[in-house]
């Protein structure tokens, strides 16, 4: 394959989407950067019409074109590969939206009360055994899970290309990566409630 990619010529203007669709299954990274090229503004302008946080914004945008770079082979329709990628695009900012709005973060959570002033010292207490019970969890996640976490949320604001590299994973992976963390995390969380309620 190696050799292949070496002697592919550059893509261009030229190209049709079809033949850069079809260079990019044969692992051609100048046929991909063409791709991008041409509809990079565009995955991004639908992106940002569903005015997400930045870090959610990325994380689609990167899922966008993971799911381009899965899918290459099965589009059948090249001329229309816009309108799949808005369509890719739009559903995986629903899906972020869907989540954040049925089960906030447990973690964004606990920040959110222990920084409230209003809280007296019972809650205060309350808050800190809380976090440190999330705390104690988090580090009974698979390891590259565990690191995204520290990562993300106890070393301040990084850069996406710092937290993946501490935590060994692609940028594009960062997204992923964190909701299968946070899915494990409330698991964990409620399997703690059912034990304190039935002691």
């Amino acid at each position: 394959m190696a050799t292949a990619t070496r002697n592919c010529p550059p893509a261009g203007d030229t190209d049709t989407v079809a033949d850069l669709l079809a260079r990019v299954s044969e692992g051609d990274p100048a046929a991909w950067e063409e791709i991008v090229r041409r509809y990079g503004k565009l995955v991004s302008a639908t992106v940002r019409s569903f005015r997400l946080q930045h870090a959610d914004a990325l994380d689609v945008i990167q899922t966008t074109w993971l799911r381009l770079a899965e899918n290459t082979h099965r589009i059948l329709h090249p001329d229309r590969l816009g309108a799949w990628l808005i369509t890719t695009a739009r559903h995986e900012c629903l899906r972020i939206l869907r989540q954040a709005t049925s089960a906030p973060d447990p973690i964004e959570t606990v920040a959110d009360t222990l920084a409230d002033p209003a809280s007296g010292p019972e809650q205060h207490a309350l808050d800190t055994d809380t976090a440190r019970t999330l705390w104690t969890l988090v580090d009974e996640l698979p390891p590259r899970q565990r690191t995204l976490l520290h990562a993300l949320f106890t070393d301040g604001s990084q850069p996406y290309t710092d937290v993946a590299r501490t935590a060994g994973i692609p940028t594009g992976a960062i997204g992923p990566t964190r909701q299968r963390a946070l899915s494990h995390l409330r698991e964990k969380l409620a399997s703690c409630a059912e034990i304190k309620l039935a002691s």
